[in-house]
């Protein structure tokens, strides 16, 4: 298997690592503006495939794909995004039990889990050191689609584009499924940095305890009334 995705997605994360400590706000916010414009288009397809349904008896006959492509590159890229901000949703009842040391080494335990199941499932050869006889991954899966070079089913270039570069009609399934190995490296990375944060104490557990915390104090005197 051909190792130079392993390297742009390398330079991709050093790149990315770099901007967030140079340009905090700024890449913040365009991380956010990204799921935004994701979602937003989501949503703007969906009412046009209406309105041109029910008003003009017509539409757009890859608006049923693209929502799919774009629902999935909202959960794949949410998924990192949701580590970063503390977002995600989990049982934390049995943080909440235990001393404070073991509650910081359960996390960190959760954080080194969550990094290496984005490491498994991009790309899981590695494992072969350990003796482990497996292949694949989104690395490879990836790979493949570029080599073969198909096509989507329903998606298709401008026509511009494809006077302009010579390229068949039909949008590459590579482009559509790039997402899975970034996505899957931003997950490996994120949980890197919830791992270290943990660590340093700059933040306490891998998921959003607020939730859980807010609803008891919101109903601790229930019982007595």
């Amino acid at each position: 298997m051909a190792y130079w995705p392993h390297l742009y997605l390398l330079i991709f994360i050093l790149i990315l690592w770099a901007l967030e400590k140079r340009f905090p706000k700024v890449m913040e916010r365009a991380e956010e503006n990204l799921l935004i414009l994701v979602i937003s288009s989501i949503m703007a397809v969906s009412f046009g495939q209406v309105i041109a349904r029910y008003g003009f008896n017509t539409g757009w006959d890859a608006a049923l794909e693209f929502n799919m492509v774009a629902f999935s590159w909202l959960i794949l890229l949410g998924m990192s995004y949701g580590i970063k901000t503390n977002l995600h949703l989990g049982v934390d009842i049995v943080l909440n039990a235990v001393p404070k040391r073991t509650a910081k080494v359960l996390s960190l335990i959760g954080a080194a889990a969550a990094m290496l199941y984005g490491l498994l499932l991009l790309d899981s050869t590695w494992l072969a050191m350990l003796g482990v006889n497996v292949s694949g991954g989104a690395i490879e899966y990836w790979l493949k689609m570029f080599k073969i070079g198909i096509g989507s089913d329903e998606l298709r270039y401008p026509e511009f584009v494809q006077e302009l570069f010579g390229l068949r009609p039909r949008v590459h399934r590579w482009l559509v499924l790039v997402v899975l190995p970034i996505s899957l490296a931003l997950l490996s990375y994120r949980s890197l940095q919830a791992f270290i944060d943990i660590a340093r104490d700059k933040r306490s557990m891998l998921i959003s305890g607020h939730e859980a915390q807010d609803l008891v104090k919101e109903n601790q005197n229930v019982l007595k009334d």
